[in-house]
């Protein structure tokens, strides 16, 4: 299996995203009919979470029947043992940001990523409230279309059109640096922006504020609080493919090797890679 053999699911995963999100709006705009539930970890979960999950797991299956799948909702039917030799997988959370959708921000997005030697190489975040759609593959760029009515027929090479290709900023002198948060971040982070001096927040939810990073709308965002593998896995080829980083403490980028707990290190997104952002908090 080599990556050039892969670039033609592209078209085929931003379709099965978008479609996902098309099914996730319809719940969206009927929440009193929309119980939320716990899972065992304590998180909310929804039916629209359910749903988006299985048609994805579906399509995917369909699509690559021989590439093993991980999702947010289904990872506790498949045992570490059997996902620990996995070099080529799917990782997907069908609907990041429950608790936006949940709450009726809006901003929440469909993640989908294949991962390949513990890399992230084929990205796609799909925004449904704004039908903004991020895509990425690797050494072929990242890619922002916004009410992408070309998905239906769209084909890999129409991908990579310059139209829609994205990159990172650079940080100016005299101008605040744009900082993307959760709307939920903890107090690690007061530290960070106070040593990066005079900066601006972005609130935002879910995998959108690594996207912002992207396309060159926020300068960093610093994440030091639990996450997922499939939270970052989609955002992050998207992230690298504009000339940004996704890195941990050290400041290696993310890998996505089997993990019983699937969790992530605490990680910083930053556009411009040449800049002295300030360090990461104590543990």
């Amino acid at each position: 299996m080599t990556l050039n053999s892969l670039i033609p699911l592209l078209p085929e995963v931003c379709r099965i995203a978008v479609e996902a999100g098309e099914q996730i709006l319809q719940i969206y705009h009927h929440p009193d009919e929309t119980p939320v539930d716990l899972k065992s970890d304590g998180t909310p979960v929804t039916i629209a979470d359910q749903k988006a999950d299985l048609l994805i797991s579906a399509a995917l299956n369909r699509l690559t029947p021989d590439i093993p799948l991980v999702s947010e909702e289904s990872v506790s039917e498949i045992p570490f043992e059997t996902r620990q030799a996995w070099s080529t997988f799917w990782l997907v959370d069908p609907l990041d940001g429950t608790k936006e959708f949940i709450e009726g921000t809006g901003e929440f997005s469909v993640n989908i990523a294949l991962i390949h030697n513990q890399q992230p190489v084929l990205g796609v975040v799909y925004v449904p409230v704004t039908r903004v759609l991020y895509y990425a593959f690797k050494d072929q760029g990242a890619y922002k279309q916004t009410n992408p009515q070309l998905v239906p027929s769209m084909s890999w090479a129409q991908c990579f059109n310059p139209e829609y290709q994205i990159s990172v900023d650079t940080v100016e002198v005299g101008r605040p640096v744009r900082v993307a948060v959760s709307r939920r971040h903890g107090s690690k982070i007061n530290a960070f922006l106070d040593a990066l001096g005079p900066n601006k927040l972005v609130r935002m939810g879910s995998a959108i504020k690594s996207c912002l990073v992207a396309e060159g709308a926020a300068d960093v965002y610093p994440r030091f609080g639990p996450t997922s593998l499939w939270d970052t896995a989609a955002a992050q080829c998207v992230v690298e493919e504009a000339g940004g980083q996704l890195v941990d403490r050290q400041g290696n980028a993310l890998r996505y090797a089997q993990s019983e707990t699937l969790l992530n290190p605490y990680f910083m997104v930053v556009g411009d890679c040449r800049y002295s952002w300030p360090e990461f908090p104590q543990v």
